[in-house]
């Protein structure tokens, strides 16, 4: 007979029996075995019920693979990252050579993405043909999984429809949700699809980034829910709904598409699976400034500009930002393929692989 030591038994898509979360503190008492407990849509489940076994399970929150690990998938060792992190601690550059590997591995993370499933394939064949298929049957999956779990019809078409206006949102100037659009209905605001965000943020296939006006640290107190930027959960998911399988899109730099919106899922994904809360500022008269995080060590809040062209030098709002006394910022970061590690004043210019290591 197994024992605790020696015995994992594995409980898959528990979301579907949502009494087995109030057993869960039973089999810990009796403890007998190792349980793990996971499912697809478990947050969604974890928010709805009021049976949770509080003390006698741990919640782990998975994510695709961060841009860390997937240069461990692709044959990096922990002491080439160790020695690249000591490079951005001291904020130095990166030799030519070293930089142009990384970069090139950036660029491909932007099309593949984290997904487990659609990173193995890539390196087994680095057939694109292959990974955007992945792609198009977990956006198939997520979708259907809104359909399983959700019993209100009309709420299920919003859930799809929402998730489905994302690139096309992040394609915009602003890249906010404009609530009005969801039904083709003007007045309609945040709170009449509350419920459905909720979904689509608690399931782990959308990052939510709220609206900062007064950046001042704890940033968490100062979000207003009338503005809002979502972003899908995994880049690859987006360049595949972009540009399909046209690789060159990315991998070339064409100077006729603009990647903004690429690089900044890429930076949101990270940020959000390093465990930062998502926030960005917004002030319509002095601009936008595309990420915001906490700083607990100096108790202030840290900008973070995306750049994805030649013009990394080039960026009034944050510039206004960090110029304003009442936000106390002690530092700011602008993120570009640029290899030069430079700062000027406040701003430190990284290139956007160092984003790894926050």
């Amino acid at each position: 007979m197994g024992n605790k030591k020696d015995t994992l038994i594995f409980l898959d898509e528990i979301q579907a029996y949502p009494q087995m979360l109030t057993l869960l503190k039973f089999l810990n008492q009796d403890n007998k075995f190792t349980y793990i407990a996971s499912g697809s849509l478990l947050g969604v489940t974890l928010k709805k019920t009021t049976s949770i076994p509080i003390g006698s399970v741990h919640i782990k929150h998975m994510f695709p693979l961060d841009f860390e690990e997937f240069l461990l998938a692709n044959d990096f060792n922990d002491f080439a990252i160790n020695k690249i992190r000591e490079n951005f601690l001291a904020k130095e550059s990166l030799d030519s050579a070293l930089h142009e590997k990384i970069l090139n591995l950036f660029k491909k993370y932007l099309l593949i993405g984290g997904l487990p499933d659609a990173v193995n394939s890539f390196i087994n064949d680095s057939n694109i043909f292959n990974v955007r298929k992945i792609h198009n049957d977990i956006k198939d999956f997520y979708l259907s999984d809104a359909s399983k779990y959700e019993n209100d019809n009309n709420k299920k078409l919003k859930i799809r429809r929402i998730y489905e206006m994302i690139p096309s949102n992040l394609e915009n100037k602003k890249k906010r949700v404009v609530f009005q659009n969801i039904e083709n209905t003007k007045g309609k605001k945040f709170s009449a699809y509350q419920d459905e965000f909720e979904y689509l943020i608690s399931a782990g296939i959308s990052l939510d980034v709220n609206a900062i006006s007064n950046p001042v640290f704890p940033l968490s107190q100062s979000v207003g829910k009338n503005l809002l930027k979502l972003y899908l959960n995994d880049v690859g998911l987006l360049t595949s709904i972009l540009y399909q399988t046209n690789a060159q899109a990315v991998l070339k730099d064409d100077t006729g598409i603009n990647l903004g919106s690429v690089y900044e899922s890429a930076i949101a994904q990270e940020l959000f699976s390093h465990g930062h809360k998502l926030f960005y500022y917004d002030n319509r008269s002095k601009g936008e400034v595309d990420f915001l995080i906490d700083d607990y060590e100096d108790l202030t809040s840290v900008p973070i500009k995306v750049k994805s062209g030649k013009d990394y030098t080039i960026h009034s709002a944050l510039n206004n930002f960090v110029s304003n006394k009442n936000y106390h910022i002690k530092k700011a970061f602008v993120v570009s393929n640029e290899r030069i590690v430079k700062q000027v004043n406040k701003i430190i210019y990284i290139p956007i692989y160092y984003i790894m290591f926050f």
